[in-house]
Protein backbone atom coordinates (compact mmCIF):
# COMPACT_ATOMS: atom_id res chain seq x y z
CA UNK A 1 0.00 0.00 0.00
CA UNK A 2 2.56 2.56 0.53
CA UNK A 3 4.67 2.39 -2.72
CA UNK A 4 1.04 2.10 -4.90
CA UNK A 5 0.72 5.57 -4.14
CA UNK A 6 3.67 7.28 -5.38
CA UNK A 7 3.92 4.68 -8.24
CA UNK A 8 0.49 5.92 -9.31
CA UNK A 9 1.75 8.93 -9.31
CA UNK A 10 4.79 8.67 -11.25
CA UNK A 11 2.53 6.64 -13.97
CA UNK A 12 0.08 9.75 -13.81
CA UNK A 13 3.34 11.97 -14.14
CA UNK A 14 4.31 9.51 -17.37
CA UNK A 15 1.65 9.71 -19.05
CA UNK A 16 1.02 13.60 -18.99
CA UNK A 17 4.42 13.59 -20.08
CA UNK A 18 3.97 11.29 -23.19
CA UNK A 19 0.28 13.54 -23.76
CA UNK A 20 2.69 16.72 -23.72
CA UNK A 21 5.60 15.64 -25.80
CA UNK A 22 3.00 14.23 -28.32
CA UNK A 23 1.31 17.94 -28.30
CA UNK A 24 4.89 19.56 -28.95
CA UNK A 25 5.87 17.58 -31.77
CA UNK A 26 2.36 18.24 -33.40
CA UNK A 27 3.37 22.10 -32.82
CA UNK A 28 6.52 21.57 -34.87
CA UNK A 29 4.88 19.62 -37.21
CA UNK A 30 2.31 21.88 -37.55
CA UNK A 31 4.44 25.05 -38.19
CA UNK A 32 6.06 22.87 -40.84
CA UNK A 33 2.68 22.50 -42.65
CA UNK A 34 1.86 26.19 -42.25
CA UNK A 35 5.24 26.82 -44.69
CA UNK A 36 3.70 24.58 -47.27
CA UNK A 37 0.60 26.18 -47.35
CA UNK A 38 1.99 29.97 -47.03
CA UNK A 39 3.98 28.80 -50.31
CA UNK A 40 1.15 27.87 -51.89
CA UNK A 41 -0.77 30.77 -51.49
CA UNK A 42 2.35 32.89 -52.63
CA UNK A 43 2.28 31.28 -55.36
CA UNK A 44 -1.47 31.85 -56.64
CA UNK A 45 -0.86 35.25 -55.77
CA UNK A 46 2.21 36.81 -57.19
CA UNK A 47 2.58 33.97 -60.31
CA UNK A 48 -0.95 32.48 -61.27
CA UNK A 49 -2.79 35.89 -60.73
CA UNK A 50 -0.19 38.78 -61.54
CA UNK A 51 1.92 36.81 -63.70
CA UNK A 52 0.33 34.15 -66.13
CA UNK A 53 -2.41 36.55 -66.36
CA UNK A 54 -0.41 39.33 -67.77
CA UNK A 55 0.83 36.55 -70.61
CA UNK A 56 4.28 38.86 -70.73
CA UNK A 57 7.57 36.86 -70.47
CA UNK A 58 9.20 39.42 -68.28
CA UNK A 59 6.57 39.98 -65.64
CA UNK A 60 6.28 36.21 -65.27
CA UNK A 61 10.16 36.35 -64.51
CA UNK A 62 9.52 39.11 -62.46
CA UNK A 63 6.79 37.45 -60.46
CA UNK A 64 8.66 34.23 -59.92
CA UNK A 65 11.81 35.59 -58.64
CA UNK A 66 9.14 37.55 -56.70
CA UNK A 67 7.56 34.29 -55.35
CA UNK A 68 10.83 32.77 -55.00
CA UNK A 69 12.32 35.35 -52.72
CA UNK A 70 8.89 35.34 -50.14
CA UNK A 71 9.40 31.59 -50.05
CA UNK A 72 12.95 31.81 -49.30
CA UNK A 73 12.04 34.36 -46.63
CA UNK A 74 9.26 32.86 -45.06
CA UNK A 75 11.55 29.47 -45.04
CA UNK A 76 14.15 30.95 -43.47
CA UNK A 77 11.91 32.92 -40.42
CA UNK A 78 9.97 30.04 -40.15
CA UNK A 79 12.52 27.16 -39.67
CA UNK A 80 14.34 29.52 -37.58
CA UNK A 81 11.70 29.36 -35.44
CA UNK A 82 10.88 26.28 -35.92
CA UNK A 83 15.05 25.35 -34.69
CA UNK A 84 14.44 27.67 -31.57
CA UNK A 85 11.62 26.15 -30.22
CA UNK A 86 12.46 22.74 -31.12
CA UNK A 87 16.10 23.48 -29.28
CA UNK A 88 13.54 24.86 -26.72
CA UNK A 89 11.53 22.23 -26.15
CA UNK A 90 14.11 19.45 -26.18
CA UNK A 91 15.48 21.91 -23.03
CA UNK A 92 12.64 22.25 -21.32
CA UNK A 93 10.34 19.55 -21.83
CA UNK A 94 12.73 16.81 -22.25
CA UNK A 95 15.62 17.61 -20.35
CA UNK A 96 13.41 18.82 -17.01
CA UNK A 97 11.15 15.95 -16.92
CA UNK A 98 14.01 13.22 -16.92
CA UNK A 99 17.24 14.68 -14.98
CA UNK A 100 15.77 18.12 -13.11
CA UNK A 101 15.26 17.27 -9.22
CA UNK A 102 15.84 20.31 -7.80
CA UNK A 103 17.65 18.87 -4.65
CA UNK A 104 21.30 20.88 -5.03
CA UNK A 105 22.30 24.14 -3.28
CA UNK A 106 21.18 27.72 -4.05
CA UNK A 107 22.74 29.05 -7.30
CA UNK A 108 25.09 32.23 -6.42
CA UNK A 109 26.29 34.25 -9.43
CA UNK A 110 30.02 35.36 -9.41
CA UNK A 111 30.43 39.03 -8.15
CA UNK A 112 33.48 40.13 -6.91
CA UNK A 113 32.12 41.68 -3.74
CA UNK A 114 30.83 38.17 -2.95
CA UNK A 115 34.53 36.38 -3.67
CA UNK A 116 36.01 39.52 -0.96
CA UNK A 117 33.22 38.12 1.35
CA UNK A 118 34.16 34.43 1.35
CA UNK A 119 37.68 34.93 1.28
CA UNK A 120 37.59 37.16 4.10
CA UNK A 121 38.70 40.25 2.55
CA UNK A 122 36.40 42.69 3.91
Amino acid sequence: GEEMVPQMIHTIEYVLGCISNTASYLRLWALSLAHAQLSEVFWEKTVVEIGLESADPIMIFVCITAWSCFTVGVLMGMESLSAFLHALRLHWVEFMNKFYHGDGYKFIPFSFDNLAVILGED
